[in-house]
């Protein structure tokens, strides 16, 4: 038995070589950003494809998986999650249907409301908050010293993502 192992850079390397042999970049497939058709968002080793309809979303699906096949490599479809921002009346795509996920540490739903990341953003950085008291409630060390600890440790992490949240007019 021979079993092959890959570095991080190398798998990396084959992830890239079976987007592009995919031919996602010429595909028709995608939802329109900015003028723009966007199918695929990569990150480490984080996929999300995107598009209009079950067809397109399946045709994607199909040529990344024969690309990883050719190079020996299987989708894992119980890590598959599937989410609609619209009715699905059949479903013919194996994989978990949700209606919201986790994804780079930030909560997508399929309605777009950020109002649960955005509380749970806040209540990550309590718990921050939390592990820091000994140090803020010290009176041996004086304001502006308490202050770079919350801004290098708390800050980012309430603020992580916030840049796509979308905030409605009751929430301001």
């Amino acid at each position: 038995m021979r079993v092959d192992l890959l570095c991080e850079d190398q798998i990396g390397t084959v992830r890239e070589y079976i987007m592009r042999n995919a031919g996602l970049e010429e595909a028709q497939a995608g939802i329109k950003i900015a003028g723009r058709n966007i199918n695929n968002l990569r990150y480490a080793d984080d996929t999300t494809l995107m598009a209009e309809s079950e067809e397109e979303l399946k045709s994607l699906l199909m040529k990344v998986k024969e690309e990883s096949e050719k190079v020996g490599l299987k989708l894992n479809i119980q890590k598959t999650k599937i989410m609609a921002s619209g009715p699905i009346t059949s479903w013919e795509i194996d994989g978990e249907t949700v209606s919201d996920f986790i994804f780079r540490g930030s909560k997508i739903t399929a309605d777009g409301d950020c109002s649960h990341e955005i509380k749970r953003r806040l209540l990550l950085g309590r718990k921050v908050m939390t592990n820091l008291d000994s140090i803020l409630k010290s009176r041996d060390i004086t304001l502006p010293t308490k202050v770079h600890p919350v801004k290098a440790m708390v800050f980012p992490v309430v603020m992580y993502g916030c840049e796509s949240w979308t905030v409605k007019k009751a929430e301001h």
